[in-house]
């Protein structure tokens, strides 16, 4: 894992601007930084930041050039040995051992751009074709690496860290929707960010820059598009574990030690005991410990690691660690994000990097395999109950909550699917207009697979990924998730659905853990990672005040907007009250 910026200018160019603004990357590669710089036909200045995970050897840094070509990568190739056999079979020539950096530059120079086709893994790409005049930025299919860019017809910087790229092209107008949508959704969705001139590259998105006779030319294109998978094929339990199976075996190629989270949980379970029942010699495992035993999974988590007989390490992450780590959490943030399960992550990765480079984690489980209640609640409707709950909702006063019980009623899927995770209410309390974007999709005919694409639209990329990659990469640490292969993806998409329970979500992993535990263990409630938001909300009250007050944002929209919050100390109102912190305090530290 590493990071990046770019800069290409037909203005004059400053190398200097880019080592400021790259300080905020070097936690993403901590092992080298390399800079390259050339103004024969425009300025072009880069840097990059790498972690040093495969191929350890300084031949594999980067940018890294052959002929005319450059390239900056983020991310892992998992098939990379597979690829390079197959260049080599072609007469490509390698300079490296093993670097899958090298392998995707052979690649694109031999075959063109539409070889990150044949990419199994994560990654963020900037590709420089110097006799094409073009550079390319490309992104993952599910978008696990972050990507940032901001172009005129005269420049084009681009980069891992959106506050970086900011600060690099001195772009920094806050865009007014996109306030809107992080009140309303806690986030804000590709292909916007908090910038009005800055965006993200989308999910398994090319974007090609033509510069041309003092001109940047800009045009994009999809290599993958998950809709195009949905299908009905009879399933089948063995292939789906084939598949499995490969996904783990392949994100355990590193040339350090590889470490894997294990909470306990139906997920992390899964992958060590395929990792046992494969006969890998040392299975590393590490999992923490709460003061409050809402969130305490260890039980199960030593139950595991007993059972599988892993090399498991326990950390009691106290609440007082907990909450002096929320500033550091929050600021390894590049743009406001409202979960606060963003906190024990961010510790965790912290916790684990003194030990390893490397996590392998059961993240995209549940997107995989339907495992949140949001689904299968949005599936349910009862016509009979619809109309009086949603004139209630209209009703219900937005102080004592989102109301979204009486919306998750409602007589359309998408509006009881939204109703688990917007807060429009919140909108009315700051008296501003509903934002204008949509989580949902609407062109799919099988609701379940609907509402699965929806969760990797919205919630995988902009929720979870995000929060992965930028708690775990402020402690240079990767992580990698195998349940969010993609190959397992267009498996479930394009296969019917006799895998599932509607009583048991995930039942294909219950049945797969049953011969090792019992029904306690795999039949038990999910329980979240996160920490008490309420208690630490009403407790720092007079500090969230001053932020919020303080600040540029919330102020002028509700000056009353706390005491009003304050009244009913409830758990959805110390979120909100949170939530508003984190905005404020992003302002403050950009």
């Amino acid at each position: 894992m590493c990071g990046f910026l770019g800069a290409l200018s037909f203005n004059d160019s400053n190398f200097q601007n880019i080592r400021a603004a790259n300080t905020r990357l070097i936690c993403r590669g901590p092992d080298n930084t390399k800079q390259f710089s050339d103004n024969k036909e425009l300025n072009i200045d880069l840097i990059f930041n790498r972690l040093k995970i495969l191929d350890l050897d300084d031949l594999a840094n980067q940018p890294m050039l052959l002929k005319d070509n450059i390239l900056m990568f983020n991310g892992e190739i998992y098939n990379h040995i597979e690829l390079r056999k197959e260049l080599k079979s072609k007469g490509c020539i390698f300079k490296t051992n093993h670097s899958d950096t090298e392998v995707i530059l052979n690649g694109l120079n031999l075959e063109g751009i539409h070889f990150v086709k044949k990419l199994i893994g994560q990654f963020s790409i900037a590709y420089l074709n110097k006799n094409q005049k073009k550079l390319f930025l490309i992104r993952d299919r599910m978008g696990q690496k972050p990507l940032y860019y901001t172009y005129t017809n005269h420049e084009l910087y681009f980069g891992s860290d959106l506050i970086a790229v900011s600060k690099l092209s001195n772009k920094e107008v806050i865009r007014e929707d996109s306030i809107k949508e992080y009140l309303k959704l806690g986030v804000v969705s590709s292909p916007n960010t908090i910038f009005e001139a800055i965006k993200k590259v989308e999910p398994a998105e090319i974007l090609e820059f033509g510069y041309e006779t003092n001109k940047i030319k800009y045009q994009k294109s999809k290599f993958w598009n998950l809709n195009k998978y949905i299908n009905n094929q009879k399933f089948n339990t063995d292939e789906f574990f084939d598949l499995f199976n490969n996904a783990i075996n392949i994100r355990n190629n590193a040339d350090v030690p590889v470490a894997n989270f294990l909470s306990g949980g139906l997920d992390s379970t899964s992958i060590v005991k395929n990792q046992f029942d494969q006969d890998q010699n040392i299975i590393n495992t590490f999992s923490v410990t709460f003061d409050n035993k809402m969130y305490d999974e260890s039980f199960w988590s030593a139950m595991v690691s007993k059972k599988y007989n892993t090399n498991h390490t326990v950390y009691h992450l106290t609440k007082k660690e907990l909450i002096h780590n929320i500033d550091n959490s929050l600021d390894s943030l590049d743009e406001p994000y409202a979960d606060p399960s963003v906190v024990p992550s961010y510790l965790l990765s912290k916790l684990i990097s003194t030990k390893y480079k490397v996590a392998i984690s059961g993240d995209g489980g549940d997107e995989l395999l339907g495992g949140y209640r949001r689904v299968y609640n949005s599936l349910s409707y009862n016509k009979f109950l619809s109309n009086p709950y949603k004139v209630i909702y209209n009703l219900y006063p937005a102080f004592l909550g989102t109301g979204n019980f009486f919306k998750s009623h409602s007589n359309t899927i998408s509006q009881r699917y939204k109703s688990f995770l917007e807060d429009e209410k919140l909108l009315k309390l700051l008296s501003i207009e509903d934002s204008k974007s949509s989580i949902f999709m609407e062109d799919i005919n099988d609701n379940y697979k609907l509402l699965l694409a929806t969760d990797y639209k919205y919630f995988l990329n902009e929720m979870m990924m995000y929060k992965v990659d930028k708690t775990s990469m402020a402690n240079s640490l990767e992580v990698r998730s195998p349940f969010v292969d993609h190959r397992l993806i267009e498996y479930i998409f394009s296969h019917d659905t006799s895998y599932l329970n509607f009583h048991k979500p995930k039942k294909i992993l219950q049945d797969y853990l049953s011969a090792d535990f019992d029904t306690k263990f795999t039949n038990r409630t999910k329980q979240g990672f996160v920490f008490d938001t309420k208690e630490w909300v009403y407790s720092n009250i007079d500090k969230i005040e001053n932020q919020i007050f303080n600040g540029k944002i919330v102020k002028d929209l509700n000056p009353k907007i706390v005491s009003i919050l304050k009244v009913n100390k409830s758990r959805i109102n110390s979120l909100r009250l949170w939530k508003l912190f984190v905005l404020e305090k992003y302002f403050s530290n950009i």
